[in-house]
């Protein structure tokens, strides 16, 4: 597998870092220890070797060590097959552990079950174990096609996997058990077998949503004999998506009903907070919760590691601390030169494109064998593609992955000595999820979390309780959300005529939309039925993972070539006129959007420089739903209408961020009617606080930045899908202002969940402001990666002076 170098213009950049260069901890261009040879080195010692100097160490800010835990078995219970029990143990399981054969007699008493247990704790085989011993059963009915089951999962690199894993145990059942992966991945001429011969098929919701609820009279057989609906890596379904999650398998539960079955649901999890809960909101059905987690586990060491401030200043000459992308990159490459298997998580694609080109680099000059064996791998690489990926991670042929979040969700990928995350994910949910990707053989293993320069990244590495003594968040959806349910109204009118029978299925706000969806000629009433009367697709009216119409297509212009795609909603800041994109180790320069066809048209090229959209954002309260006295002060949750147009971008040196330039844009401003959190104060506390008008502006700003940055420690949320608003006078509230809205249509539980923690989450905003050891400001506390300002005006000492006046009316209010 062959990999391209560094473009011209990372190099020098690189060689104009401003820190100290890297080292390794072996010679350079002599013998490096072979990758996989002999006995693995503890986590520990892995470590040791990271932080080989003074320098080094001093970015560790705390090490946590988690000890081995020894596992309690179990036995199966008596209604799985002793066929099924063989072949478990021909793969080399002698006996469950004891969570695995609580979920398994729950499933087969027919009661649906979440087991939300830790990262490599055998929950695949605990739903597996009763799902192939219905199947088995099925197989020898004297009619019909016998039993099926349907797997869902988030992500198609998931679904291959999982189904390499049940065709493997599954073996020696012979035919019995038909694993078949159908999305929109799979040959149309392989669908029809599927269809036909599948039991157990796996796929995802979003081709449920829109291929096969909508076809169910294709799928009538197999519909009719499901017996089992698994649901993997639940926790993953929350805000929009898992909104719209929840409404389709509603709508499957449905046509289910209406075929004479009942499925049960089998939901795995990562550990989470009240997982039953969150499982009964995502199906409609009550489930029992398993959350004893009785598996062995091995030796973890975590360590928290902030990188150092360079001599580099960045927005209104604020100090810069050396990017998480830099610092992770020279760790996978230490790690990859110590032989040691490894995964760097990186929050976005061209973080990860990036990571892999510099770990590339640096590796061709230890050892010219060495480059091809780090890759990068995140969403929009074609399918072939990521199989190679997967395929290359499996089997050992790639020794280190720079990869989004794409590779979190269960993928197999055990072997994997040390994890290395660059910046937080957004949940511990999700950190946890990570780090477990590591010693998932029983063997110890070594996580890193490198802090970007992020007020929450800054508070965490330095307040590691908050990570390491706190539960892991619940999960947020809402079902209700009127943006959410009414499309899902209009899917299942097309799939089976609605009535009021229905609507206790849909939730309680169903019934008050069915008129809205009359006037708006979606549907219309027949008797005592509403049925879809338009020619279009009613699926195609919504799509679920919240990204707001079709994906743009990015086409190589000289060549017509497609090399991937961009969520619609992501097209305006990631690849407008004069974006920097990367794809698969070579860059390109977007010479056209065009939003009418949905194509950005771009040319190979190698700047020496990355890009960076400015927007403006404008709101409007629309509905106050709630409102608390703060002393003088008011918090507030409604409805609100904001109005968001890119207006420009920035280019900035790669590695080191430096500001190069900023280009205006031209395009059209976007609405989105939402839910937000907002307070108001006084012209009294505005005293009281010693926040004078000249500063106000800045004082607010500074407070919505950090405030927005801390919100995911409350909800299980990431930075990027809320937004904020800080207005010195607003013209709803006639007061100085500050917003917090959820970036999704008719909002996604993240504002609600700010309102209920507001005290907690503002107490640490405050915190994070004032433990920073910068001057006037700086990204680790009140600048923002995506203000559309340039961070200005930006007041830090009137952030931490407003905000501790408006506690202390939160505190009176209480």
């Amino acid at each position: 597998m062959a990999f391209n170098h560094l473009p011209a213009g990372v190099h020098d950049a690189l060689s104009a870092l401003s820190v100290t260069p890297v080292t390794h901890s072996v010679p350079m261009a002599s013998n490096p220890l072979p990758p996989d040879a002999g006995a693995r080195p503890s986590p520990g010692m892995i470590l040791e070797r990271l932080a080989r100097d003074a320098t080094r160490a001093a970015r560790i800010t705390h090490t946590e060590h988690l000890p081995p835990r020894i596992g309690s078995h179990a036995d199966w219970p008596e209604q799985i097959r002793p066929e099924v029990i063989a072949a478990i143990r021909s793969a080399g399981i002698e006996r469950p552990w004891a969570h695995q054969a609580r979920t398994s007699e729950h499933a087969l008493r027919g009661e649906s079950v979440v087991v939300a247990t830790g990262t490599a704790s055998g929950k695949s085989l605990a739903y597996l174990a009763p799902v192939l011993s219905t199947l088995l059963d099925g197989s020898e009915a004297p009619n019909g096609r016998g039993a099926t089951a349907l797997y869902l999962a988030p992500t198609k690199a998931l679904a291959a996997d999982q189904r390499r894993a049940v065709r493997d145990l599954a073996a020696p059942l012979g035919s019995a058990v038909r694993p078949a992966v159908y999305d929109g991945d799979t040959p149309v001429e392989e669908r029809e077998w599927v269809r036909q011969y599948g039991n157990y098929v796996l796929t995802n919701p979003d081709m449920l949503h829109r291929g096969i609820l909508p076809s169910h009279p294709r799928w009538s057989s197999f519909l009719r004999a499901l017996r089992y609906v698994v649901i993997d890596e639940c926790h993953s379904y929350r805000g929009v998506f898992g909104s719209h999650v929840a409404q389709v398998v509603r709508r499957l539960r449905r046509i289910c009903a209406r075929y004479g079955s009942e499925p049960v649901f089998l939901l795995a999890s990562a550990t989470a907070a009240e997982p039953g809960r969150a499982a009964t909101r995502l199906t409609g059905l009550p489930v029992v919760e398993i959350t004893e987690d009785t598996s062995p586990r091995g030796e973890l060491v975590f360590a928290l590691w902030e990188p150092p401030l360079t001599e580099l200043h960045g927005e209104q000459g604020a100090p810069v601390r050396r990017t998480a992308t830099a610092e992770s990159a020279d760790l996978l490459t230490d790690l990859a030169v110590q032989g040691v298997r490894t995964v760097a998580f990186v929050r976005s694609r061209r973080g990860a494109e990036l990571i892999a080109l510099i770990a590339q680099e640096r590796l061709a000059e230890v050892d010219r064998s060495l480059p091809g064996r780090v890759a990068a791998y995140r969403g929009g690489y074609l399918p072939e593609e990521r199989r190679a990926l997967e395929r290359a991670l499996h089997s050992g042929e790639l020794l280190g992955l720079a990869a989004t979040t794409a590779l979190e969700l269960g993928v197999d990928v055990s072997g994997l000595d040390a994890v290395v995350i660059a910046g937080y994910p957004g949940t511990r949910a999700s950190l946890w999820q990570q780090a477990g990707r590591a010693g998932r053989s029983g063997q110890g293993a070594l996580a890193v979390l490198v802090a970007r320069d992020d007020p929450l990244d800054t508070y965490l590495v330095h307040h590691p309780e908050a990570l390491f003594d706190q539960p892991v968040e619940s999960t947020v959806l809402d079902p209700d959300n009127p943006y959410v349910l009414a499309p899902h109204l209009c899917a299942a009118a097309a799939e089976l005529p609605l009535t009021e029978f229905d609507f206790p299925l849909f939730g309680p706000a169903a019934g008050g939309l069915m008129p809205q969806l009359e006037a708006a000629s979606l549907l219309r009433r027949r008797a005592k039925a509403w049925h879809w009367t338009r020619r279009e697709r009613a699926a195609d009216l919504t799509d679920i993972r919240g990204q707001g119409g079709s994906p743009v297509q990015i086409v190589e212009a000289g060549t017509g070539r497609l090399l991937g795609t961009v969520d619609a909603a992501a097209a305006h800041t990631t690849v407008h006129d004069g974006a920097v994109h990367l794809h698969q180790g070579r860059t390109y320069v977007v010479q056209q959007l065009d939003l009418a066809d949905d194509v950005a048209l771009v040319e190979e090229a190698s700047p020496p420089y990355s890009t960076t959209a400015r927007d403006t954002t404008a709101i409007t309260i629309l509905e106050t739903d709630t409102e608390i006295p703060w002393g003088d002060a008011r918090l507030c949750f409604g409805s609100v209408e904001v109005t968001n147009q890119v207006v420009s971008f920035l280019r900035r040196k790669l590695i080191t961020g430096e500001v190069l330039g900023e280009t205006k844009l031209d395009l059209p401003p976007r609405t989105l009617r939402t839910r937000a959190v907002w307070w108001t104060v006084t012209e009294d506390q505005l005293d009281a606080a010693r926040v004078n008008p000249e500063q106000l502006g800045g004082a607010l700003h500074a407070a919505e930045h950090a405030s927005i940055g801390m919100l995911p420690l409350f909800a299980t949320c990431d930075r990027w899908d809320i937004g904020g608003v800080s207005v010195p006078l607003h013209p709803d509230t006639l007061l100085p202002t500050v917003f917090v809205y959820d970036g999704h249509p008719g909002g996604a539980g993240f504002a609600e969940r700010a309102f209920h923690t507001a005290a907690d989450w503002l107490t640490a905003t405050r915190h994070a402001i004032a433990s920073c050891e910068c001057e006037a400001g700086c990204p680790s506390c009140i600048q923002s990666p995506k203000c559309g300002n340039g961070n200005d005006p930006l007041h830090k000492r009137g952030a931490i002076r407003l905000l501790s006046e408006l506690l202390r009316g939160a505190r009176q209010g209480a």
